[in-house]
């Protein structure tokens, strides 16, 4: 936005400063917040002790780095220049033994859980941002559009008649999937059939924005109703396993899980971002994003691809968890407007915001014992939603 003169308007600066700064907030906010949900729990752990243990393993993990990389360098140079062996390791950090129980508590339970919360959160509601944008469909997102239902049927497929759900011998926790990566890979597998028939019905009708909703909430149906079969057929193990995956809970992942999903998150983001100008086109209507060179059929199925991808990673490593993706870009859309330059980033920390705060929160309402996080997010994300429905009719 320029005059003639080419300078930027100042009340379009003040107005752009404002996106950024309720961003930078919300950051922020998700920063203290991460400290605080690694901090309360069944064992209380202050807060400077987590910052202290999480810096601590930082600054060795940097110089473990730096000291792997000049071992590397001489021992390059040694190969030319014959020079004495020379161990680079322990110089410059001495090693972190995580025996204590701040360590092992931090490390091996809640870290990984909190940023599962973060990763999955902003997964989530990426997903739901991009499938609002591209169908141009308040309702769109993963769990509307059936493609978590699809998740379910997979793992109930999995459970019930390939017999990964099993009895434990301990009463405190009966039930348990014995064989998560299978689990894992059919809940995947099923995401994205429920993807692939929505493009190939959408693609019959050109690829058209209420077709692909339509479609969606037909084909949730359908998984739904086989789930639903399935579990007819199924004895008491097999059937409470179903339930167990269902209930979406980020504490199922560990730090292998956390990569996969982040590697996934991250490039997701990526691509959203740098198709922000199209979707504000696309915004506008198909006619004008056509005119303004935007195709808009293969922006529209390509955004469906990765958006279900998303979901398809994150729900199947942690199960459904529903409403994060409806209800996060309602929020910032509220907050901060439709543009998809602040619109994507703005959604991504609300929604690691809003699940890593359920998540939390999970963790204290009903202490020692932990409710799945899906629980919360459906009572709070309802509500909300019902909301901000009224207060946009008002």
């Amino acid at each position: 936005m320029h005059f003639a003169d080419g300078k930027i308007p100042e009340g379009y600066i003040r107005y752009t400063r404002r996106k950024v700064a309720v961003i930078g907030a919300g950051i922020l906010l998700l920063v203290l917040l991460l400290v605080v949900s690694i901090a309360v729990g069944a064992v209380e752990i202050p807060v400077l002790s987590v910052v202290e243990v999480i810096l601590a393993r930082i600054y060795w993990m940097l110089g473990t780095a730096v000291e792997t990389i000049l071992g590397w360098v001489y021992g390059l140079l040694s190969s030319v220049f014959e020079l004495p062996d020379v161990s680079f390791a322990g110089t410059l950090v001495e090693p972190v033994s995580g025996d204590s129980l701040y360590d092992r508590i931090i490390w091996k339970i809640r870290l990984p859980q909190a940023l599962a919360a973060i990763v999955a959160g902003t997964g989530l509601a990426i997903a739901g941002a991009g499938m609002q944008s591209v169908l141009r469909n308040p309702l769109g997102s993963p769990f509307t559009l059936g493609i978590s239902h699809a998740a379910a049927f997979g793992a109930a497929f999995s459970v019930i008649i390939l017999g990964t759900g099993t009895m434990r011998s301990s009463g405190a926790d009966a039930i348990a999937i014995n064989n998560p990566y299978i689990t894992t890979f059919f809940a995947f597998l099923f995401c994205m059939v429920a993807t692939g028939i929505i493009i190939a019905i959408s693609r019959i009708r050109a690829s058209s924005p209420e077709v692909m909703v339509l479609a969606g909430v037909a084909i949730g149906s359908l998984f739904t109703a086989g789930t639903m079969f399935l579990q007819y057929f199924a004895d008491d193990v097999q059937l409470a396993a179903v339930v167990f995956w269902t209930f979406g809970d980020v504490g199922r992942a560990g730090w292998n899980e956390l990569i996969v999903m982040s590697v996934v998150v991250i490039l997701a983001m990526i691509y959203f971002i740098l198709k922000r100008w199209d979707y504000n086109a696309i915004d506008a209507g198909d006619e004008t994003a056509k005119g303004l060179g935007v195709n808009v059929d293969r922006e529209r199925i390509v955004g469906m691809l990765v958006a279900s991808f998303v979901t398809a990673v994150v729900v199947a490593f942690l199960g459904v968890i529903g409403f994060v993706g409806l209800v996060c870009p309602h929020m910032v859309r509220r907050l901060i407007g439709d543009d998809h330059r602040y619109l994507i980033p703005g959604t991504c920390v609300c929604g690691a915001l809003l699940l890593l705060a359920s998540d939390t929160a999970a963790r204290l309402i009903l202490a020692p014992h932990i409710l799945p996080v899906a629980i919360l997010t459906a009572f709070m994300g309802a509500p909300i939603f019902l909301y901000l429905i009224i207060r946009g009719r008002s």
